[in-house]
């Protein structure tokens, strides 16, 4: 019997060797631990009234939170290579749940800073480069779409939560609602990464020039090639024009006069704030099919494309409550992609043995844009007072994203491809 025959058994006989349960695993992890990041907005104000603090104050500790989670994320991705996903994401979701637990006693803002937001940071930053790394292994040839269906586990687990914590809230009170949904997602974590498992050699299937970087390059040999600077500048480009959208969307609406206009008998911001979750999550495993089947850099020029085009559209019928409903959720649409195609295409080039640590030093152009995003926006309306620079600017960053994946990278990854296989 042949090597892959006899893996193919082995897979039969324990369910935690199939590359589906895996993913599966990968997803409830994910969805376990972003709760911390998405739900941050119904626990800011309970905890300005037990704290007594300003929201300014208070939004350090979310700044924490996604610092951490991104800048350390090469660090957290070195850990997972180092000793296992199963040992690494274990610890990761308990920081995560402890996260919680924690900040339900404490007495000062400073304290919320080391609980929610550096515990938070480092346990959800360990396991979402550590699900991704994992599953760019577990499925070498469908890569975007396995990615892609974890990122969106990622939205997924906080539209679970989000109606319960409201409740609880209201019921139980903060420190109620923090320890026992603590618990919970750290329970619930836990128990999905006991079963992660790292695929055997005989699973890992190669495809032509997919894995010419088979043996894997390192970290440091990658940061010296000029794609993984050509990636890293393309992500920043998309994660900072998706990031000012997300950041100001309640400001721009307001001032384009749609934030109280009805659209199917709801009020247009909330009901394009719902939409643009779905379809943020949707786009993720979608997009990533796409580009396992016509090639990474074709789908990044279709999907950055489409989301310069929808913004173009967005800013020029601003008036209207129904288009801007309607195409908030298109410019989403063409965004949530790039926490699957960026990846694939990392682990595509440099090869699958320093997967997650590789992504993790890419991971960090999220908090780049994180960073600028958000502020450069509301700078550049206060300096002008209008939004239209502001569209300008993210309509140019989405177009010429798209443009440099076409006429650069895909170039340049088929040359770097070919002269490995040489």
């Amino acid at each position: 019997m042949s090597s892959v025959a006899m893996g193919a058994s082995e897979g039969a006989n324990n369910p935690l060797k199939s590359k589906w349960v895996q993913l599966a695993l990968g997803v409830i992890c994910m969805m376990a631990i972003s709760s911390p990041q998405y739900v941050w907005a119904l626990f800011t104000k309970p905890i300005m009234g037990q704290l007594g603090v300003s929201l300014t104050e208070l939004q350090i500790t979310f700044s924490i939170l996604i610092v951490l989670q991104t800048f350390f994320s090469p660090f957290q991705g070195y850990l997972v290579d180092k000793f296992g996903p199963r040992l690494l994401l274990s610890i990761g979701t308990v920081l995560t749940g402890l996260s919680w637990v924690l900040s339900a006693n404490v007495a000062t803002v400073s304290d919320l800073y080391l609980t929610y937001g550096v515990l938070g940071g480092l346990g959800t930053g360990i396991v979402y480069v550590g699900v991704v790394g994992l599953m760019v292994r577990w499925f070498p040839q469908n890569r975007g779409f396995a990615v892609g269906m974890v990122a969106a586990g990622y939205g997924i687990g906080a539209l679970l939560t989000t109606f319960p914590i409201s409740n609880s809230l209201a019921e139980s009170g903060l420190q109620g609602t923090l320890t026992f949904f603590g618990y919970i997602i750290g329970a619930v974590g836990l128990l999905a990464a006991q079963g992660i498992r790292v695929p055997h050699a005989d699973h890992v299937q190669t495809a032509g020039q997919i894995e010419a970087a088979a043996a894997g390059v390192s970290p440091m040999a990658m940061l010296k090639t000029p794609i993984f600077w050509l990636l890293f500048l393309m992500m920043s480009m998309m994660s900072t024009s998706g990031l000012m959208v997300i950041s100001q969307m309640g400001a721009f609406a307001k001032d384009f006069g749609v934030t109280g206009a009805m659209v199917f008998g709801m009020a247009a911001l909330p009901l394009a704030l719902s939409i643009d979750r779905i379809t943020n999550g949707l786009t993720r495993p979608l997009f990533g099919w796409v580009s396992d089947r016509i090639g990474r850099e074709y789908t990044m020029t279709i999907a950055f494309g489409l989301e310069a085009a929808a913004m173009f559209v967005w800013v020029m019928t601003r008036s209207d409550p129904l288009i801007f409903v309607l195409m908030s959720g298109v410019v989403f649409f063409g965004w949530g992609e790039i926490f699957s195609l960026f990846p694939s295409t990392l682990t595509d080039t440099f090869g699958q043995k320093h997967a997650t640590t590789n992504y993790g030093f890419l991971y960090m152009a999220q908090g780049v844009g994180s960073i600028i995003g958000g502020p450069i926006a509301a700078y550049i309306h206060s300096q002008t007072e209008s939004w239209l620079p502001v569209f300008a600017i993210m309509i140019a960053l989405d177009a010429t994203a798209a443009l440099l994946a076409f006429f650069v990278l895909r170039p340049m990854r088929a040359k770097y491809l070919q002269a490995k296989v040489a």
